[in-house]
């Protein structure tokens, strides 16, 4: 049997990746069946778990990749941009971002793998970013990296929620501007900061 190039393994796993995104939103986890899997993906399960060890294997893979892409975006081009893209997702993303939650809450041993696979490679250097952005000004300093980082976290979250439920994002401008309000401690463009008598 020949041997398959690196290049053609590393496309076939993203191809695998692709309709297990698929499937996953449009099945759940647990409804993501092997037979689902095969059908998605036009391969036999023998081929998908050579790539993969297990369904939580390649579950896991899209789960932490997400994660890493939004956390990459925000360091490269900032928390604005990497917000917007959650808004913008597609229903796929969506569809899995909301089974990684209900995993993360009913399972531990998936909770325990996806913490050591994001918190150990992301954590450090997002908070790296966001240290140097309050160091140079872009962000108040009245909180540590970590506040602002889970602040701007739990937005996304709430807005992947939100999204993911069906409700559209009705203002996005309004919200970033509300965010950067909290973040940078400036008003939203059009509004006064309100002071104490």
């Amino acid at each position: 049997m020949p041997k398959i190039s690196d290049e053609r393994r590393t496309e076939r796993r993203e191809q695998i990746l692709a309709a297990a995104r698929r499937c996953f939103a449009g099945h759940g986890y647990e409804g993501a069946t092997v037979v689902r899997l095969e059908k998605a993906t036009g391969l036999s399960r023998g081929a998908i778990f050579n790539y993969f060890d297990s369904k939580e294997d390649l579950f896991l893979e899209l789960a932490a990749r997400d994660n890493e892409r939004l956390v990459q975006l925000w360091i490269e081009k900032g928390w604005e941009p990497a917000l917007r893209e959650v808004v913008h997702e597609d229903p796929d993303w969506l569809g899995v971002y909301m089974e990684t939650g209900r995993k993360l809450r009913t399972d531990p041993e998936f909770r325990r793998r996806y913490e050591a696979r994001t918190q150990e490679s992301l954590a450090p250097p997002l908070l790296e970013h966001v240290h140097a952005e309050q160091e140079r000004g872009a962000l108040r300093t009245d909180a540590p990296p970590e506040q602002i980082a889970g602040f701007i976290g739990l937005v996304a979250n709430g807005v992947a929620v939100q999204l993911g439920a069906g409700e559209p994002i009705r203002n996005v401008d309004a919200l970033i501007g509300f965010v950067r309000s909290a973040v940078t401690d400036r008003a939203p463009t059009g509004t006064r900061r309100r002071t104490r008598p």
